[in-house]
Formats: C-alpha cells, sequence, structure tokens
C-alpha cells in the first residue's frame, strides 16, 4: 500500500517555516510497509484544501493530513475532507464536554470558537489527544470504489507523534498486508553525480524492484536504496544484494553503506591508526576543525589547528616563510603543502592538514579564479596535494573543500 501526507498551514509556505511531521511519518509508515509517494503542502484555503484532498483520495490509499484541526478560522482541515468525502461533519458532545472541562482545570474561559475542534466527520473514529485539545479522527471506506484510509492529525509534533504511536499504528497494522520495507544508503565522496550514475546505472537497472535515487551534494553523492518484501528478511536480503555490486564498482569512493557521516568514518580511522591530525585552515575558516570536532571524543585525535586567513599568520602559527608567499601567492600548492607541513610540526601531529584558495564571491582573477582550492596532506612519509575547482558559492565551496581533505585522510588510513 502507498500514502500520502497533506501538511496544512500557510506558515509552511514561508521562508520561516518547515514540515518535520511528515519525516516522522514517512518512517513510521516505511517500518510498517507502507511507501510514501506524494507529500503535499497546502495554504489555510478550504478551496485548495478540498482540492488537495480528491486528489490525494484518487492516487493514494492512505491519506494523512496533518494539522488545520485547531479553533481558529484558519483551521479548516475537518471541513475541506468532509466537503471532499461529501460528507457531513456532527459536534460531539462529550469532545465539547472535554473542551470545557479543561479549560476549568486551567481557570481559563472557553470561547465559543473551541467547540469547533469537536466537529466529527460523519463515520469517523475520534482519536483523543492527551496532550492537546483538538482530537485526530479515524476513516476507512470506498472513494471511487477503492478501499482508503484517511488520518486527521494536530499539527504540534509532540501531539502528533504520541498520537500516531498510541492509536493509528495498531490501526494501520490490522489494515496492511503482510510486507516490509528495507533501505540501505551508500555514501561516497568525492565523484561527479553524472560520472557515479553512469558507472552504475547498469547494475541498478537489473533490480527493477529496488527503487534507487541519487542525491547530490558538495563533493558527496547519497545511493538511497529501497524495496519491499514479504518480510523484513527478504527484502533486506535483496537490498543488500545490490549493495554489494555497487561498492565493488564504485570501490575507494564508497565511505559509508550504514549511515555514518564523513566525519564519523575519518574518527573511525584514525582511531583505528592510533593517529592524530591538525589542520592550519585559510579559506574554510575553521569549518574543517569545527566538522572534525562535530564527533564526540575527537580529542583523541584532533590535536588542534589554527585559522591562518592573513599572510602575516600563516607565518607565525603554521610557518610559512614570507618569501614563500610572495613568490607563489597564498593561493598555491607550495603554500597548502607549508601550511600542512608546518601545522603538522607545531602540533606534533602525525597528520597535518593545510587548505588555502578562493571561496569567492570576490577574490578571484584569470589565473586563481574563485573554487579554486589546494589541500595537502603531510604525514611522514610526504606531503600529498590536490588542486580542486569547486563550482558554486562561498558556503558550496568551503564545504566541498573541507570534504575533499576529509577525503584525503580517510584514503590514506584505508
Amino acid at each position: 500500500m502507498n500514502a500520502e501526507i497533506i501538511a496544512i498551514g500557510s506558515e509552511l509556505l514561508t521562508p520561516f517555516r518547515q514540515d518535520t511531521n511528515s519525516l516522522y511519518l514517512t518512517e513510521k509508515l516505511n517500518q510498517l510497509g507502507v511507501e510514501v509517494i506524494f507529500k503535499t503542502i497546502v495554504g489555510d484555503s478550504r478551496e485548495h484544501l478540498t482540492g488537495a484532498a480528491s486528489l490525494a483520495l484518487l492516487r493514494t490509499d492512505i491519506v494523512i493530513f496533518i494539522g488545520g484541526l485547531g479553533p481558529t478560522e484558519d483551521d479548516l482541515t475537518r471541513e475541506a475532507v468532509a466537503d471532499a468525502l461529501q460528507l457531513e461533519l456532527r459536534r460531539d458532545p462529550e469532545i465539547v464536554a472535554s473542551l470545557e472541562r479543561r479549560f476549568a482545570a486551567r481557570r481559563y474561559k472557553m470561547t465559543a470558537n473551541n467547540s469547533k475542534q469537536a466537529d466529527v466527520i460523519a463515520g469517523a473514529t475520534v482519536l483523543a489527544n492527551a496532550n492537546g485539545s483538538a482530537p485526530g479522527q479515524w476513516l476507512t471506506g470506498k472513494y471511487e470504489d477503492k478501499e482508503k484510509i484517511i488520518i486527521l492529525l494536530p499539527g504540534p509534533p509532540h501531539e502528533l507523534a504520541a498520537l500516531f504511536e498510541e492509536q493509528c499504528i495498531d490501526r494501520l497494522r490490522a489494515k496492511l498486508p503482510a510486507q516490509s520495507i528495507a533501505t540501505r544508503v551508500l555514501k561516497i565522496a568525492m565523484i561527479a553525480e553524472s560520472q557515479c550514475d553512469a558507472r552504475i546505472a547498469p547494475i541498478y537497472k537489473r533490480y527493477p524492484d529496488v527503487q534507487t535515487t541519487i542525491l547530490a551534494g558538495a563533493g558527496e553523492i547519497q545511493v538511497h536504496l529501497q524495496t519491499r518484501g514479504a518480510s523484513l528478511e527478504v527484502a533486506q536480503k535483496r537490498v543488500d544484494q545490490l549493495v554489494e555490486e555497487l561498492e565493488e564498482e564504485l570501490d575507494e569512493f564508497v565511505y559509508s553503506d550504514n549511515g555514518d557521516s564523513l566525519e564519523q568514518i575519518v574518527s573511525y580511522y584514525l582511531q583505528m591508526r592510533n593517529s592524530t591530525v591538525a589542520a592550519a585552515e585559510s579559506c574554510t575558516g575553521g569549518l574543517l576543525a569545527e566538522r572534525l570536532t562535530s564527533i564526540s571524543g575527537s580529542s583523541r585525535y584532533f590535536l588542534g589547528g589554527a585559522v591562518v586567513y592573513s599572510n602575516e599568520v600563516k607565518t607565525k602559527f603554521a610557518g610559512v616563510p614570507a618569501e614563500l608567499i610572495e613568490k607563489h601567492g597564498a593561493v598555491s600548492r607550495e603554500v597548502a603543502m607549508a601550511l600542512a607541513e608546518g601545522i603538522r610540526e607545531r602540533c606534533g601531529a602525525t597528520f597535518g592538514i593545510g587548505i588555502t584558495g578562493v571561496a569567492g564571491p570576490t577574490g578571484g582573477s584569470v589565473e586563481k579564479p574563485v573554487g579554486l582550492v589546494f589541500h595537502a596532506l603531510a604525514g611522514e612519509r610526504g606531503t600529498e596535494v590536490v588542486q580542486r575547482n569547486f563550482p558554486g558559492d562561498r558556503q558550496r565551496v568551503r564545504w566541498f573543500a573541507t570534504t575533499q581533505a576529509l577525503d584525503m585522510v580517510r584514503r590514506k588510513l584505508m
């Protein structure tokens, strides 16, 4: 079975609020073997919401509505869903009495508009909300001759999660066929999305029953794999089989197949090899150090470093000779090497990392354009340098650069 989640609220169509409830519901539905195939956000318009509800009922088996169950004029979910189903609303006196007791217990006067929360769609089961005033509703029945499950949930996340787990999961499980969804995520570093897909498409196309989704980030590709099976064991075996083939093809580009971040993987390797690292950062401004120290226990392998933005500080804290900077420029292979070697020596680390580049949007030239970054990794066996020209804005270039640096450490320790 499949599902659609409809989040209601004009605030979700602004830059200031995000729908996080649908992420929680998707996870819970996937655990039940239900695939979410549509997510919709609708503003506080009865007409638009009725249209969205009617469309969702035509194309999915389960429709879950989030929000719009409160007492105010713009809370229109009950009315719109009733319109779409061509059913009446009735005011439940028991809910009204419960609301009155709730307000009296808090010594508030209950205004008349609160009674709106007691309006129930004909045939619906009321889902009591122990954490809020607006109850949810559960409906099953035929729509256009197909069996549907319709759930109305309150919008506040703590109310929604508690209500869904206590009153919806078991109801859904009883209605659903025996099936499970298995998922895996491959994380791949420093390869272009097109190059990655060209290599793996011939493989995943041989698995039409496994849904493959490729997501590209700054220096990272994620391959999300998902399939259904009569049991979780059957489904997981199928996904795992595909993962083995993809990992064999991509080899060292894959850094995680269990959800770990690149920082976490680097942490594992450094600790396994009993190694330490220090960093001298120019254009990344401390972002590499922040990523390394985002992992608990990073003090065991990250000794420290310096943000060496000015030429004078490059010399003072990382020991880069002033004449080297003058000869080659701050953004150069030679200075990156000197940063890595200097910070390694001064911190007494196994490895030193040096990063220097042009993050933009200003400061570029024909010879050294925005996005040009030199990454150096110094160790007891010498220093390697990687030159990259990264696309994107300042934030994206900086993230690319730190990902490249982390991946250099990972590959060195593999």
